[in-house]
């Protein structure tokens, strides 16, 4: 069998999982209330389900890139699979929120296995001026699975109850193993070593800084906080001066960030991942307190945005290819931007829904724009040899923004209820968000929530800032793609 494959058939397989992993940063977003209730669990302990998957998902990914490199992008993210399909399953049959969080941070650790390889393997098999098509497809599956989660996760959460947005991981996880073990090629590796002190100082100072964050307003931001959130800051500063000083591999090459594009393109995927993950838990809460809306129908005000995501990524992923980096990234965030401060002025107990819809069609846009071309323009340049990390930095970069956009809304979502006197028990508990609120309650919730929504808003005029300082022109010819050496199978 020839050694020369379609590239397109590994991306197809890789994506499914892809799309799967994807899916679980944003499917509980809509599910938060039922959790909350079923569990019994306060509205901070609920968001630890997520920020615990996310933090998980965030701090290998700097290693993980490595590893596909040693081993292999196809062995490693076939690992990565099997973790996170079984942790699914231990997900779905969680009856603690304690083990449920536990369970969520194996399932971020398999998943970020997995992210890395799906970008190494399109920067060693495609050529360059192919590479906008391919991150299309990569960065349109990327932003359906971010805007289909809630909606899915909605109709489980209404016909089946929230553990079925688990379960439903475990079949796509088997079916995505065997595309993997069918169609992913086995690529050249390479010798690595691996930064241990590097690893652990990342992990703990993300730990100590997240940690701090969202435990901050139940703590009343208190001398122990603070002292987390410094000590995080810290630790996480002596991880930069360990990486600048290491003369064997670091974990970050800051060789890397040489090129202006790879550096910007990282802060601004960091951005976005911190506004799309700050955005969905005040939409969802508010949608469904306020607008007393099901889960299935709070996340269908969004089916635009997944919509016109799907329609427009490839095409835009194509049309990246051929205009100078900085257009449409700067485009995309302005008009997400945009349409953000949109949701959060809209935030009223009786604001029209099909306003909502135009809205999320046009942020639907705003993602197309982004998710593809912006990894385009991050691995353009990129060494071969150094492709894994990367695509760990680039991941690392918009998982770190994830996890602290989770982790900030949080506090800030606790700030605003507090700051409009709402009854002082969680959301979700004793009243507040549960049947019919009373009027003046229901406008100071809307207010709260509205309040939290400019965050994320904010959060995305650095993704336009970075992106309008993109340089260089359309993509150029590029060294081939390295051949596989090993049969379809293989």
């Amino acid at each position: 069998m020839s050694t020369q494959r379609n590239p397109w058939l590994a991306l197809y397989a890789l994506v499914v999982g892809f799309f799967m992993i994807l899916l679980d940063v944003t499917i509980v977003a809509v599910a938060n209330p039922a959790i909350m209730t079923d569990l019994h669990a306060d509205i901070n302990k609920v968001i630890w389900v997520t920020s615990a998957y996310l933090l998980a998902y965030a701090v290998p990914l700097l290693v993980t890139g490595r590893l596909g490199d040693r081993f292999g992008p196809k062995n490693i993210y076939l690992i990565g699979l099997a973790v996170f399909t079984l942790s699914s399953l231990w997900c779905a049959m969680s009856t603690s929120i304690e083990m449920l969080i536990a369970a969520r941070a194996v399932q971020g650790l398999g998943a970020s296995l997995m992210t890395p390889q799906t970008m190494a393997v399109i920067t060693r098999t495609f050529p360059a001026d192919k590479r906008g098509a391919a991150m299309g497809l990569w960065g349109g599956v990327a932003g359906l699975a971010t805007l289909i989660g809630p909606i899915l996760g909605g109709f489980l959460v209404d016909t089946r109850g929230w553990e079925w947005i688990f379960y439903i991981n475990v079949p796509i996880g088997v079916i995505a193993f065997g595309l993997a073990v069918w169609l992913v090629p086995t690529l050249e590796t390479n010798e690595h070593k691996f930064d241990l002190v590097g690893v652990a100082l990342s992990a703990i100072g993300m730990f100590a800084l997240v940690f701090g964050i969202q435990e901050g307003g139940t703590r009343h931001w208190d001398g122990v906080t603070w002292g987390l959130i410094i000590a995080g800051l810290v630790v996480l500063a002596l991880f930069v001066v360990n990486q600048a000083r290491n003369t064997g591999e670091p974990l970050v090459p800051l060789a890397l960030f040489r090129d202006r594009n790879f550096g910007l393109s990282s802060l601004a995927i960091a951005a976005m991942g911190a506004a799309v993950t700050a955005t969905f838990v005040p939409f969802y809460f508010y949608m469904q307190q306020v607008r007393e809306m099901s889960p299935t129908m709070s996340a269908l005000v969004l089916a635009p945005m997944a919509v016109m995501t799907g329609v427009f990524a490839p095409i835009i992923g194509r049309l990246s290819d051929k205009v100078p980096p900085r257009i449409i990234p700067t485009i995309g965030f302005a008009l997400f931007a945009a349409t953000v401060f949109g949701f959060a002025v809209l935030m009223t107990p009786d604001s029209p829904i099909p306003v909502y819809l135009v809205i999320a069609g046009l942020a639907g846009l705003a993602n197309a724009c982004i998710w593809g071309p912006l990894a385009a323009i991050a691995t353009r340049n990129l060494p071969m040899r150094q492709a894994g990390a990367g695509a760990g930095i680039y991941n690392t970069s918009r998982q770190v923004g994830a996890v602290l956009g989770s982790a900030a809304v949080a506090a800030l979502l606790s700030a605003r209820i507090a700051a409009q006197q709402l009854p002082s028990g969680p959301i979700g508990e004793g009243g507040v968000g549960m049947g019919t609120m009373p009027p003046e309650v229901m406008d100071r919730m809307s207010t709260a929530l509205s309040e939290s929504m400019y965050l994320p808003a904010c959060i995305l005029l650095i993704g336009v800032v970075a992106s309008a300082l993109f340089i260089g022109q359309p993509a150029a010819d590029k060294p081939k793609p390295e051949p596989a050496k090993a049969d379809i199978a293989g």
